[in-house]
């Protein structure tokens, strides 16, 4: 008759088995990501869709850089000077003056964030300028979509987003952001 062994406690070893061989996942894992580039600050966190915008929060002298200045009235009219085109058009560098139509819509295809939206309509431009460096035609007419968000202060910012226009997805992309006069 074979001697009976008294049962090892095998949990503790188990447990530490475990947790050893997760550190070692956990480590391979932060290496490969780190060698593959992926860096966590790279990606710009969402933007909060707005929702609660009224027409007293639009209307009003907005400007930007350069010079930059739109006028929004509460009949929907609008006077835009120097504004420069969104999207790829940024890159063109021209700059549109004139009188236009605004509206505040909600349409879901509108922009590229979620909410309300601003779209702007110059039907025909009466001035244009370029930035330095470029000379390519400006269009008669254009039609912008300003996408919406809120400052730390809670005051409404209007932006759209503009790139180099190279439409390889390696161009440097920004946000062209008008603010509010007080």
């Amino acid at each position: 008759m074979p001697l009976s062994r008294a049962p090892r406690e095998r949990g503790p070893r188990i447990v530490d088995t475990i947790l050893r061989n997760l550190l070692a996942y956990g480590v391979l894992v932060a290496a490969l990501l780190t060698m593959t580039g992926w860096n966590p600050q790279q990606g710009t966190p969402p933007v909060p869709a707005v929702y609660d915008a009224d027409l007293s929060e639009i209307v009003g002298t907005w400007r930007c850089v350069d010079g930059t200045e739109v006028v929004f009235r509460a009949d929907g009219s609008a006077s835009v000077t120097l504004l420069d085109g969104q999207e790829r058009d940024y890159a063109a560098g021209w700059r549109l003056s004139g009188p236009g139509r605004w509206r505040l819509t909600e349409d879901r295809d509108a922009g590229r964030s979620l909410g309300q939206h601003l779209r702007l309509v110059l039907p025909a431009a009466t001035g244009t300028a370029t930035r330095a460096g470029t000379v390519t035609q400006a269009p008669g007419r254009y039609s912008w979509t300003f996408e919406l968000r809120r400052d730390a202060r809670r005051s409404l910012e209007l932006y759209f987003f503009f790139g180099n226009g190279t439409g390889t997805g390696s161009g440097r992309r920004g946000a062209y952001v008008l603010e509010k006069d007080a």
